[in-house]
This record gives structure tokens, C-alpha cells and sequence, in this order.
């Protein structure tokens, strides 16, 4: 079974190609003790970016939008979230080989987020956020 922080690694060098890619200048921050993993830099302003690893399942790819600290002893608080602190999750899903760039404000949820990468079932699309509209390299930066 691979470390998850192995797994972490790989996903932001991947997100990382990808947003080079998108024509984005990269800032790495020095120590592990930021709340982002990156800075992009447009041209116009920086962000600060959080990578994710995300899943598909069901149609949909699935990232953590928290931070967890259950691994440290006596943590006053289990989990995290990066609203307020971040400006962007860049997720790397492995099963579509793809990386997706979503402004916080459009995934401001405190545990999980998702894309539909297969339409709903249901054929919904108020409220749905499409994989397609937030993947690197497909028009969207």
C-alpha cells in the first residue's frame, strides 16, 4: 500500500505539470506549515492553492476539503477547513487522469467536495459542478 503522503506528492507534481501547462507561473512555500501546498501566479495576482488527491466514485470525483489532525496526540480540533485561507483546491484524480482548478468560492464546503464527471442520473444541473468546467488544460484557467 503507498504512504498517503507519497500519494499527496505525486498528485501535486501532477497538478503542478498541469497548471504549468495552463500557462500559470508556480510558487512552492518553503516549510510544511502553510495552509496551501502552492501560489499561482497569473500575471495579474497570486493564489494560494491547496492540492488534493481526488477519487471517482459513482460518477463523481471526490476530494477532502479539510485538513485532518487525528494523527497528532490530544488535537484540540479533528479536522479543518480551508475556507477563508486558501483560494483554490486543485485536485489530481489518477482514475481520469486529470487535473481540475476550482475557486474556493465555488466549493465552499467544510468536508468533501465533488465533480460530476458522468451527468446525474436524475439529469440535475442546477447546483451541480461539472468536472469539465474546472479541468486544467481543457479551456479553464
Amino acid at each position: 500500500m503507498e504512504h498517503p503522503k507519497k500519494k499527496g506528492d505525486r498528485s501535486t507534481l501532477a497538478i503542478m505539470l498541469a497548471l504549468t501547462d495552463a500557462g500559470y507561473d508556480l510558487l512552492v512555500p518553503f516549510g510544511e506549515n502553510t495552509r496551501y501546498d502552492l501560489v499561482i501566479d497569473d500575471g495579474v495576482r497570486l493564489a494560494r492553492v491547496q492540492c488534493k488527491t481526488g477519487r471517482l466514485r459513482n460518477g463523481a470525483v471526490i476530494f477532502s476539503a479539510c485538513s485532518s489532525y487525528a494523527h497528532h496526540p490530544n488535537p484540540k480540533m479533528v479536522t479543518r477547513s480551508y475556507l477563508g485561507q486558501i483560494d483554490y483546491f486543485a485536485v489530481f484524480c489518477p482514475e481520469t487522469s486529470s487535473s481540475y482548478l476550482i475557486p474556493i468560492e465555488h466549493a465552499p464546503v467544510r468536508r468533501s467536495g465533488s465533480l460530476r464527471v458522468e451527468p446525474p442520473r436524475n439529469s440535475q444541473r442546477v447546483g451541480v459542478r461539472f468536472a469539465a468546467d474546472y479541468e486544467l488544460g481543457a479551456g479553464s484557467s
